[in-house]
Formats: C-alpha cells, sequence, structure tokens
C-alpha cells in the first residue's frame, strides 16, 4: 500500500466512475482501475463495487475511506509544514531569546535576507526546541552534552537578581549572591541557568522551589514566594509587574551558545553566527 493508491481510491469515490477521476488525476483509465486493484489486494478486501456506469463502496470501503482521508490530510499537512520551514530560519530558545540583543539582530537579518525571515520560537526544553524539531537553531545557555548537535559560543551576559518589588533587596541596585542565601530559591531545573553550585559549599538557599517555565517562575518571585537568579537577557525581555531585576556582582557570567544538528546544517547559519557574535560584541 502506497500513498498513491489512496489518492486514486478517494478520487474514484468523489468522482463516482473510473474515468472522471483518471481525467481529474491525468492518468488513464486503467491505470486509475489497477492503482485501486493493487490497494485492493493489499488490504485484502474490496472497496468498491463496480458496474460499467458507476461505483460504490462496499462495506469495508465505508470504513477505508474516511481512515484514507485522514492519512492524506496529515501527509499534505506534513508537506506544509516542511515547506514552511524551508522559507524561514527558527530560533528556539527556552526563556529568553537573545534579550537587548533579539530586535537588533532580526533587523539586521532582515535588511540582508529579506525573503527569509528569521522566527524566534519559544520552546522550554533542554534544547530549546531542536530536539522537538520546532527550531532550527536554538539559543542555549547550559552545556548542551549531546552527540547530535554542534554549538558555538556566541557572548556571555551578566546575572541578574528576581526579587519581588515588597523586598528590601529591590532597593539596592545590585545585590551579592549570599544574599539570597535566606529567601526561597526557585529554580527551573531543566532549562534554567540557576543550580545550587553557585554558592559555596554549606551557603546555598536552605529551601528551593522548582518551577517549569519563566511565567511560573516570574509569579512565584512577583507574590513574594520566591526569588530567583537568571540570565540578563531574561531581565530584559521579561519584564514583570511586581518583580525587580537586580545586578549580581559576584556571580559569574553565564554563556551564550547558538547550537543545531550536526547532520542537518541550517542554510545561512554563518551568517546568523556572525550577526549574533557581532551583537553580543
Amino acid at each position: 500500500m502506497d500513498l498513491r493508491q489512496l489518492r486514486v481510491f478517494v478520487a474514484v469515490v468523489d468522482a463516482g466512475t473510473f474515468t472522471d477521476a483518471a481525467a481529474r488525476l491525468g492518468v488513464s483509465q486503467a491505470t486509475a482501475s489497477r492503482t485501486v486493484a493493487a490497494l485492493e489486494a493489499a488490504l485484502g478486501a474490496r472497496l468498491l463495487q463496480r458496474n460499467t456506469r458507476h461505483v460504490g463502496l462496499t462495506g469495508t470501503g465505508a470504513q477505508v475511506l474516511p481512515i484514507a482521508r485522514r492519512v492524506l490530510d496529515e501527509v499534505a499537512h506534513l508537506e506544509r509544514v516542511v515547506e514552511q520551514s524551508r522559507g524561514e530560519l527558527r530560533v528556539g530558545y527556552a526563556w529568553a531569546a537573545l534579550g537587548k540583543h533579539t530586535r537588533r539582530v532580526q533587523k539586521a537579518w532582515s535588511a540582508t535576507h529579506p525573503r527569509t525571515p528569521l522566527v524566534f520560537v519559544q520552546t522550554n526544553t533542554p534544547t530549546a526546541g531542536l530536539a522537538e524539531g520546532t527550531a532550527d537553531v536554538a539559543v542555549i545557555r547550559r552545556a548542551l552534552d549531546d552527540p547530535r548537535f554542534d554549538t558555538a559560543l556566541v557572548g556571555v551576559e551578566s546575572r541578574y537578581a528576581a526579587v519581588s518589588t515588597d523586598s528590601p533587596l529591590a532597593r539596592r541596585r545590585s545585590v551579592r549572591i549570599d544574599d539570597l542565601t535566606r529567601y526561597t530559591l526557585a529554580i527551573d531545573a531543566r532549562t534554567g541557568t540557576t543550580t545550587l553550585d553557585l554558592w559555596p559549599p554549606g551557603s546555598a538557599p536552605a529551601k528551593v522551589r522548582s518551577t517549569t517555565g519563566v511565567d511560573e517562575w516570574l509569579t512565584l518571585i512577583a507574590a513574594g514566594q520566591a526569588v530567583g537568579i537568571t540570565s540578563e537577557a531574561t531581565a530584559n525581555q521579561n519584564p514583570r509587574p511586581g518583580v525587580a531585576f537586580r545586578a549580581v556582582r559576584d556571580a559569574p557570567p553565564i554563556p551564550v551558545w547558538l547550537a543545531w544538528w550536526r547532520d542537518d546544517v541550517p542554510p545561512r547559519l554563518p551568517d546568523l553566527l556572525g550577526l549574533v557574535c557581532e551583537a553580543y560584541r
């Protein structure tokens, strides 16, 4: 059984005769007839009742027809998705794209590649959409130890604390990492950049609250139920009423990589790498 057989079968049912279906498909009547016969042989069941003027569905054919239509619709959808992905470059990110550099990179890309939109897609997974197929390139802020992907370091970002605007810490221009130890720390262990390794042994926050994404993380912090540490990009791209971002002056910076499939390098990747590196410089 193959897709061509399903297409001919559906066309014959819709047209009502092999002759009319063959005309619509641009094949001979004999070819249409043989194709449906091959489908019936593959399934081991008669699908159509034939006479000299008209064809009708058998009981089995009536059950097969809606399934055949669904299969063909899904294949058509798959082809549309692939065609669309060829016409744009999708950049995945888990939390905050390229931060303050996002718009600059998009404008520069649009000026040099007007026929290939640069689209940023949020996918909160460790590969920021690469493994899931929603992105061609991904912005990664955690080391990606996966042999399927190649990476390139494009820049570094400062770390910022996120605290409730009601917190005493919000009245400071910057904070130290030890200032956060007496608060509950919100962490996204799957895609976030914060781990307890930022603190010396024995001095990490005693309470940790797990989150599953930036929105949940910000909601907890705005309510005063936790504090967080994140990249400069999050502070730039995710302002939230009730949340104050303050630089953490003694925390190490966060490296930023672009990642892509090793065996499926996106077109124009060098151009994108050049723009992003220039923006971070």
